[in-house]
């Protein structure tokens, strides 16, 4: 660079740093500036020789982060300090986190040693550097919130600048954000930030997808703005008459969302109906806010009728994450579906920066803070971090984006539990000792199972025993991470107890066959037992599985050489006879498949999750016992893979998929009519010439749904077949399972 490039560098940086104090939500005291401006100088320096893969200096990102902190989240002068300090000791080995301690204090020091990624772990395939990576910073969660939030914002800035990184590291990337910082995003109510880290997952991700709904939105664009000009000319006298101070503007849906619904109701772009929201925005004290609310509620539904089930009352009782709206589903203008949000102006801040304006809204004497409880509530998660970092971040996660019900207690307290919740979770949000002894569960007064899916409204009342305790089926009836884990772990006590007890028993029965109990007798049993580990071994004992005839079957094969090595070859033979058979297999038909930038043909299996066929874009994943898997890059395990295991996948495609047939199943549905059967075989085996292996209709009122199941050649004569049922006359869908 030349010395007139290095100034206008300098003057770059010294330009956005400027900015960054502009933009701040909170109002900064002098002692504020001077923190932020010391954490700013050892960010340049700790920062002077590294660029960032565009070429621009690094400085510039954590001035980026400090931003989204100050600006988009409304953070505190520690937050933004920490901000532009949060990759100092990971990138600079001058820096230590005793350093940043001594020259900012405890709390920046906890905070950027939160955001410190884990550099190395002894090379396991079994460990995820991302889990623990993910594991650590959710683990300070309970000591400062503020690292998870400045860590989301450190995520989207990389996300919006992601464009010069090599795809498949952007693909790793988006895959983390969709997997883990989108959900925590949503739960800690940057609602804002959610949607644009989604956005931006899947055009990394799916990019097709991305691309094609985009292009297609800003097409809808000129006629949504009518269509909200419109409603609005319709509603604007009645809610002036009212002297209201509101103003009327247009959501669109985002993308990801948008795809989403495309995905789960099986339609097209042009079937999803709300593809966005019309937000009333509102002028209020506090004293007013819940009857303005209803009142802008009223003159909404006096114009246009409203669908009763689709009133959601936030305003009564807030979301855990602190929003407050009113929504309502009309039918509007041209008789189109479309949601309406009344919020005040203070709720619709909460909604867009989260729990920074819900603190500086809230009184001095309110107790209540959403963020506390929820912080409470994964406090039991957060403790068991004894248990496999991969698991740990999937039981953390499994509540992020749920929705919310609210049940009452037996004594009228409110209670909220994520959608689909059961008796059990309820037992266990109350506590663990109640949910360790639930025998029963009464809702509204009737006994129901412990598998019944509580509705929002319900009372529900658990009926506890001493003598009760979990069994491994309550892992199929809870739903929440608190509920979850503290089944496992007791479940784990349990089986300790039944384990040391099988050891003794055990034990004494081996004395009895002459065999002394020590680790090459255990080792050889748990392999005789075809077990994993000692434990198992021992509770099968204490449970009476592995019995008196099952040890004396050991003890004879141990006894005879000769029964044993026999045993063994034959044993050996069935082992390998079906990975022979398989090889041969593979080299014969999945010979499609290349793997890596040399594009080199391995041996691998098709995952059964999502079961590709050729066409479809893929990844392998190699496996620690069963080699490479391919999965879709759709699969609904693709996230987690990509997230957890980033290290363990590899580029695949296809490199001709002329040669060989895949099983694929197609569902229908449409007004039945006579000949419609023959009508739809008629197009896959005469017109097309695919093979059809079976076909299943079921008839009800005149609605008919199907199931065929055909065998393609490739992901192109799929679509093509799709198209072509679509035309039939009385065919309202057609997917692919």
């Amino acid at each position: 660079m030349t010395e007139i490039d290095i100034e206008k560098e300098n003057a770059a940086i010294a330009k956005a740093y400027k900015e960054l104090l502009k933009v701040s939500y909170r109002t900064l005291s002098t002692e504020d500036k001077k923190l932020i401006r010391k954490a700013f100088n050892v960010a340049v320096e700790a920062h002077s020789d590294q660029r960032r893969k565009s070429g621009e200096a690094y400085i510039f990102h954590p001035i980026a982060v400090a931003k989204i902190v100050a600006q988009e989240i409304g953070l505190d002068a520690i937050s933004i300090a920490a901000a532009l300090l949060h990759d100092v000791v990971e990138d600079n080995e001058n820096y230590t986190v005793k350093d940043i301690e001594r020259l900012f204090g405890p709390i920046v020091a906890k905070i950027v040693d939160g955001l410190t990624k884990i550099s190395s772990l002894k090379k396991d395939m079994n460990v995820s550097l991302q889990a623990e990576n993910f594991r650590k910073m959710l683990l300070t969660l309970n000591d400062d919130v503020r690292v998870i939030i400045i860590k989301i914002a450190d995520r989207l800035h990389n996300m919006q600048t992601m464009d010069s990184m090599r795809p498949d590291k952007q693909e790793k990337i988006a895959s983390e954000t969709l997997y883990i910082y989108a959900p925590l995003a949503h739960r800690i109510g940057l609602y804002n930030i959610k949607t644009e880290l989604e956005d931006l997952g899947l055009k990394y991700t799916e990019p097709e997808v991305y691309n094609d709904i985009l292009f297609k939105m800003k097409e809808s664009k000129e006629e949504q703005d009518a269509y909200i000009r419109e409603f609005n000319d319709l509603l604007k006298k009645s809610l002036d008459k009212e002297g209201l101070n509101y103003i009327i503007k247009g959501r669109p849906k985002s993308i990801f969302s948008i795809k989403r619904k495309m995905d789960k109701q099986g339609v097209s772009f042009d079937e999803v109906y709300d593809k966005f929201a019309i937000r009333i925005i509102y002028k209020s004290d506090r004293a007013n806010e819940k009857f303005l609310a209803w009142k802008i509620y009223s003159i909404v539904t006096d114009h246009f009728r409203p669908n009763p089930t689709r009133l959601r009352d936030w305003i009564s009782s807030p979301k855990s994450t602190g929003y407050e709206a009113l929504h309502i589903t009309v039918v509007g203008p041209k008789s189109r579906w479309v949601e309406v949000q009344i919020r005040s102006e203070r709720m619709n801040e909460i909604a867009e920066k989260g729990y920074a304006a819900h603190y500086k809204y809230k009184n001095a004497d309110e107790n209540d803070d959403n963020l506390d409880m929820w912080i409470n509530r994964l406090q039991d998660a957060l403790e068991n971090a004894s248990t496999n970092a991969v698991d740990f971040v999937e039981q953390f996660k499994l509540n992020l984006y749920s929705k919310e019900i609210f049940v009452f207690t037996p004594k009228g307290e409110l209670k909220s539990l994520p959608k689909g919740a059961s008796p059990l979770d309820f037992a266990f949000s109350i506590h663990t000792e109640v949910g360790r002894k639930t025998r029963g569960a009464k809702v509204n007064g009737k006994l129901v199972p412990l598998s019944h899916k509580l509705n929002s409204g319900d009372r529900v009342e658990i009926i506890t025993s001493e003598n009760s305790k979990p069994n491994p089926n309550w892992l199929d009836y809870a739903t929440t991470g608190r509920a979850r884990s503290k089944i496992k772990s007791l479940l784990k006590e349990d089986t300790k107890i039944i384990g040391e007890e099988g050891k003794e028993i055990l034990r004494r029965k081996l004395k009895q066959l002459k065999i002394e109990l020590n680790e090459r007798s255990v080792n050889e049993m748990v392999n005789f037992f075809k077990l994993k580990t000692s434990l198992d071994l021992f509770y099968r004992v204490g449970t009476g599985n592995i019995d008196n005839a099952a040890l004396k079957d050991y003890a004879a094969s141990r006894s005879n050489a000769l029964v044993s090595f026999i045993k063994n070859k034959i044993s050996r033979r069935q082992n390998v006879a079906p990975e022979e058979i398989n090889k041969d297999e593979i080299t014969h038909k999945y010979d499609l498949l290349v793997f890596g930038k040399e594009e080199e043909k391995l041996d691998y299996k098709f995952a059964n999750c999502c079961n590709p066929i050729p066409g479809d874009p893929v990844f392998g994943f190699v496996t620690i016992n069963d080699g490479i898997k391919v999965h879709k890059k759709s699969c609904p395990n693709a996230l987690s893979l990509q997230s957890n295991y980033a290290y363990r996948i590899m580029q695949a495609k296809w490199i001709d998929s002329s040669q060989r047939e895949f099983a694929a199943q197609i569902r229908l549905s449409g007004i039945d009519n006579l000949g419609l059967v023959n009508e739809i075989t008629k197009v896959i085996s005469s017109n097309m010439h695919v093979n059809m292996k079976s076909i299943s209709f079921d008839s009800d009122d005149g609605i008919f749904t199907g199931k065929i199941n055909v065998v393609v050649r490739n992901n192109t004569l799929l679509k093509k077949l799709i198209d072509n049922l679509k035309k039939i006359n009385g065919i309202d869908k057609v997917t692919r399972l």
